[in-house]
């Protein structure tokens, strides 16, 4: 809230305007309303990390549950504020032996950019085209003006995500966490079509921690 009140005061009225028309447009498209939800299956996944291992969500749902967030990249304010949160917590998610892995539709490079920057110590994966967040259903198109003011603050969304070019419709997930079982079923879901909104990651740690010691229906 604090980032977003700074942001505001601090930017022109016209880009305030365009970032608010952006995100009204995404929830009139009622995106996050269709997204994977509580109880649903959660689909299943391999995405490579910033080390060149490929992670599989069976292989962590196996060791205990697991948090999935989606980010929109390392040059989201927001989405550093939430990876910085969680690597705060780690200790304690390791300790109730819950997982955590973070996904982009940034490159690799940019995602080791953004681990090395905060000291990340759990995976960040790359999901080029988001492909995997369209399984989730937390995909939107960028609205070309939104898009026009990120380039002009020197973040070229089609050359952070890919080699597509310039002329390529750039997609971002919704900021979106969820926590997924041994046998791949959601059993908490935050998505949302504002950008500045993220499920407050102590509550995650909460709900993953009283999930995994079966203080919560399974």
């Amino acid at each position: 809230a604090d980032r977003a009140a700074l942001s505001a005061k601090s930017r022109p009225v016209e880009t305030n305007a365009a970032f608010d028309a952006g995100i009204a447009a995404i929830a009139a498209a009622g995106i996050a309303d269709h997204a994977v939800a509580v109880g649903d299956p959660a689909p299943d996944f391999v995405l490579p990390d910033t080390v060149g291992r490929s992670i599989a969500l069976a292989d962590l749902v196996r060791t205990g549950p697991t948090i999935v967030t989606f980010y929109r990249g390392g040059w989201c304010p927001y989405c550093n504020l939430e990876l910085r949160a969680y690597q705060s917590l780690l200790p304690e998610l390791t300790e109730a032996g819950v997982n955590i892995v973070a996904i982009s539709p940034q490159r690799v490079d940019a995602a080791l950019a953004t681990v090395k920057k905060y000291e990340l110590d759990f995976s960040v994966l790359t999901d080029l085209g988001n492909v995997v967040a369209s399984q989730f259903r937390i995909v939107h198109a960028v609205d070309a003006d939104v898009r026009a003011i990120y380039e002009r603050s020197g973040h070229d969304l089609a050359t952070i995500e890919s080699d597509r070019g310039p002329d390529t419709v750039v997609t971002l997930p919704l900021p979106a966490t969820f926590l997924i079982d041994a046998d791949l079923i959601v059993r908490l879901a935050f998505v949302s079509a504002d950008y500045k909104e993220r499920a407050e990651p102590s509550e995650v740690l909460a709900a993953a921690r009283a999930f995994a010691t079966g203080d919560i229906d399974r």
